[in-house]
């Protein structure tokens, strides 16, 4: 049996975590490479989330002073479709769309996949685990104090669905 194949996936929302990101329903094969950052894009949080509240969005604006950064992880191509699905990237009506972008590092720029958000909206807020999640994973890959810091300011509303924040919040137990 030959090399399984792998990509590489830019992480730059809760999937940055590599506890939420390794879960059997999204890619449990991922490996974390190291830190990456795209150019030309903004951190929003305006994807209209399948629950209702704000998800995180890597907004194209073109401006080079505007740089989102992340997590690399090499993943098993096996596990793309679950990813795809558990980004919304299968569905009739997608929330996200997997596109490949040039990610820079501290070794050079490389071709990563990535998913950008289809349904915003300004208005909502995400919910405060889904945030944690995203810090989690900023922290886990050492993003500069000053992205952490402004990911930190990022207003947040309680779920109304206790027991999916008790979920959320248990896979770090």
């Amino acid at each position: 049996m030959g090399p399984s194949l792998t990509f590489l996936y830019f992480a730059y929302g809760s999937n940055m975590s590599s506890r939420r990101l390794c879960a059997d329903n999204r890619a449990p094969s991922a490996l974390a490479v190291g830190p990456g950052c795209l150019v030309g894009h903004r951190l929003v949080f305006d994807k209209i989330g399948m629950d209702g509240s704000a998800k995180a969005d890597c907004h194209y604006t073109g401006d080079t002073a505007d740089i989102v950064e992340g997590g690399l992880f090499r993943i098993a191509e096996d596990d793309a479709h679950a990813l795809d699905k558990a980004e919304g990237a299968t569905d009739a009506k997608p929330g996200y769309r997997r596109i490949e972008v040039a990610v820079s590092t501290g070794s050079g720029v490389v071709t990563a996949r990535t998913y950008l958000a289809i349904e915003k909206s300004a208005v909502l807020l995400p919910y405060t685990w889904y945030l944690n999640h995203v810090l989690v994973g900023a922290r886990e890959f050492a993003l500069s104090a000053a992205y952490i810091a402004r990911i930190e300011q990022q207003k947040t509303i309680a779920d109304p669905d206790s027991t999916r924040t008790v979920r959320e919040i248990g896979i770090y137990a």
